[in-house]
């Protein structure tokens, strides 16, 4: 991608001899389109968020338009839409030779331009101050967000670049240097012939792949998740629990408290597609801009399950340890707070970067612009630095796991899992404001795919065949050949797998084909989930003789949750997942609401579902038989809201929605289904109001009892200790 990005002239120069912009004011545009949060309002090359326009198909299609209109002045005398058909196709057709025609030189790093594009580049600064004029037309920015001359000159170029990148072709190529997206008949973009060959390519890959799996499960009977014979349910006896686990159930209690207020802001952030000029009768842009909801509903997410995760993994590891090290519960403690300060400390900052508080440390500490990875640099490093700390944490508390041959392999896989979680986050500090938006993409999806759906997903698999062997139902080679198994079957399709969402962002057809690929064997583990699935949900019932009924099963809701992970990774990451890899579908889909259709229940039904299992989980270890019991009831309901609302968001909603916003592009362009045109029709705006049902079904019946249980479990303890 460093070599391969598409070029950034030094200077764009009409026919005339006049300097259009310089390089200087693309970079800056760049900055503008972050410092503004404007990736959590609208899209580049269909990256970002969709309350807006994807502002680059958006100028491209204008551009084309603008042109052809100027050519049918000059040649007829007569606006093109008085054109004959035939006058028309010929003046388009000329529009297409002339803006897939790449005059870059890469000698004197000089673009050459047209007077028709010189022309369409003064009038931009106008055309922002209207969108900027009215919430309903931009998706809830605050009224004039940006007001500024040089800084709207400066966005103009940024985004006119991205367009010209999207429509010219590479020297002694065929194909843009975004592979021809987005699709605009006017322009000349349509699909290229990788994107058909590669997608059919990798469905051989995606069968072999499976064929190989069904061939293994057939052959070696002793694969995936095999109850051990004779095994007892634990008893829970919470003198057990040592001071430093009984101390994580703050971060659950926090944790819960987190995902309501995600859930709520999700909610707002809903409201803004479905009504975006009104949150009902009061102007929420004013204190709390759609872009700025959305910046807090990613990072909110990403932080209460990254929580989960560390404060589960504290938990676990002391229990493999058998006892706490001198000064552990000091240690927990601390992270708590650390955590805590990164938090709030984050969001803030978000807020006041997006209402231009701090100008000049915005980058800092404030709201770097980039999707998912908002938070201010500062906050990245303070994360980074508690993520080390709590890698010490824990490699303290398996110290004596590590002396017992019987757990020495299990502790050093959990070592090796944990320590990959802070390793592989630094790649988010890789780039800065001012690197070339086709280099951060390759680093920021490092991050939202490898980092998340690769290393977490590791992660993940070693804290479930702990809990199993603690549990014991299976027994230490089960669980370590698990471990392995899915380590194998999860990275060799996810390394190279993650192009799938480079395709469009600046990458070579080379980069399509690999991507392509080991994209389609990303479904191979979840179809392992579930060949397995049996096996796992015997794993939760009682054997003849032992216990009679599932419901006497102490850790019941536990592996509900967990056998909800699995649902929710086959269908979200697995179907969901598979329906926008392929090259030939993400080139008209992506950066539709079936992109957020697969967010949704893949983020949310793996990894959060884990996440709550993992608060039920100690809570149940941690409190008293009688609490227990008062609250089980509200953990019951929260599985079924959690669910139940999650299923129903995408069945009314976000898949239909998904379905009409890809036809639209199908048969107007990317540009008309990201617009106005779509966005703001009477058919949108109903698939939207129809995410309500599952909006308050997952908020009041899921999100609220697990936040009331989470709570109540810690102030109980609190009274215990």
């Amino acid at each position: 991608m460093y070599r391969d990005a598409p070029p950034i002239p030094e200077k764009v120069v009409s026919t005339n001899g006049i300097v259009v912009f310089t390089s200087q004011e693309i970079v800056a545009g760049q900055q503008v389109f972050l410092k503004y949060g404007l990736m959590d309002n609208g899209s580049i090359w269909g990256h970002g968020a969709l309350l807006g326009p994807d502002f680059s198909a958006s100028y491209l299609h204008s551009l084309a338009l603008h042109y052809a209109n100027a050519l049918s002045i000059e040649r007829y005398q007569t606006p093109l839409a008085q054109l004959t058909a035939t006058q028309r196709a010929g003046l388009e057709a000329e529009v297409r030779l002339e803006l897939k025609s790449n005059r870059y030189d890469a000698n004197t790093k000089t673009l050459a331009v047209n007077a028709a594009f010189q022309d369409w580049f003064m009038k931009q600064p106008s055309v922002w101050v209207h969108y900027f004029s009215d919430p309903a037309l931009n998706g809830g920015l605050r009224v004039k967000a940006i007001s500024d001359p040089t800084e709207l000159n400066n966005l103009s170029a940024f985004v006119a670049w991205t367009a010209w990148a999207s429509v010219t072709n590479r020297p002694e190529s065929k194909n843009t240097y975004t592979n021809n997206f987005p699709f605009d008949a006017l322009a000349g973009n349509t699909a290229p012939a990788d994107a058909l060959l590669w997608s059919a390519l990798s469905l051989i890959f995606l069968l072999g792949g499976i064929a190989t799996v069904l061939l293994a499960f057939g052959k070696f009977d002793y694969l995936g998740w095999k109850a051990r014979a004779g095994y007892l349910h634990p008893k829970i006896n919470g003198a057990q629990v040592t001071p430093a686990q009984r101390a994580t159930l703050k971060y659950f209690a926090v944790v819960a408290v987190l995902l309501l207020t995600q859930t709520l802001v999700g909610g707002a952030l809903a409201h803004y597609r479905a009504d975006p000029g009104t949150f009902y009768g009061v102007d929420l842009t004013v204190l709390l801009p759609s872009n700025l909801l959305r910046t807090w509903h990613l990072q909110l997410a990403i932080f209460w399950i990254a929580t989960a995760y560390v404060a589960g993994a504290l938990f676990i590891a002391a229990t493999l340890g058998g006892k706490d090290p001198a000064g552990q519960k000091k240690g927990v403690d601390i992270l708590f707070w650390a955590l805590v300060f990164v938090v709030v400390g984050s969001l803030l900052g978000e807020w006041a970067g997006i209402k231009q508080l701090m100008p000049d440390l915005w980058f800092w500490f404030g709201n770097q612009g980039w999707e998912y990875l908002e938070l201010g640099r500062a906050w990245q490093i303070l994360l980074a630095l508690a993520l080390i700390f709590w890698f010490g944490l824990l490699f303290r508390a398996l110290i004596p796991a590590l002396k017992d041959p019987e757990k020495k392999e299990i502790a050093t896989l959990f070592l090796i899992a944990a320590v990959a979680v802070p390793v592989f986050y630094l790649p988010a500090m890789f780039f800065d404001s001012t690197t070339h938006f086709s280099v951060v993409d390759v680093w920021r999806f490092w991050i939202i795919h490898l980092w998340v759906e690769g290393f977490f997903e590791f992660f993940v698999t070693v804290i479930v065949a702990i809990i199993f062997l603690q549990f014991g139902v299976v027994s230490r080679l089960t669980a370590t050949r698990v471990i392995y198994l899915d380590a194998i079957l999860y990275f060799a399709g996810g390394f190279i797998g993650t192009g799938h969402h480079w395709y469009w962002t600046g990458q070579t057809s080379f980069n399509m084909a690999l991507s392509a690929l080991f994209s389609a064997l990303e479904v191979v583990p979840l179809t392992l989930i579930t060949l397995d699935a049996w096996d796992f949900v015997k794993l939760s019932k009682p054997q003849a003789g032992l216990t009679k009924k599932l419901e006497e099963v102490p850790h019941k809701w536990t592996f509900y949750f967990l056998m909800a992970v699995g649902f929710w990774n086959f269908l979200g990451a697995g179907v969901f997942g598979f329906l926008i890899n392929l090259p030939i579908v993400s080139y008209y889909e992506t950066g539709t609401l079936l992109t957020i259709n697969h967010g949704h229940a893949a983020m949310m039904g793996v990894f959060g579902m884990l996440g709550i299992g993992l608060i039920v989980f100690v809570i149940r270890q941690t409190v008293t038989p009688e609490l227990w019991l008062h609250l089980e009831k509200y953990v019951r309901m929260s599985f079924w809201g959690l669910n139940g609302g999650l299923l129903l968001m995408v069945i009314l909603s976000l898949f239909p929605a998904g379905i009409l916003q890809l036809s639209d592009v199908l048969e107007n362009g990317y540009w008309h289904a990201r617009g106005l045109a779509f966005t703001g029709s009477n058919m949108a705006r109903m698939l939207e109001w129809s995410r309500f049902p599952g909006d308050l079904v997952f908020i009041v019946f899921g999100a609220l009892p697990i936040a009331f249980v989470a709570v109540r479990a810690y102030f109980a303890s609190n009274k215990q200790a």
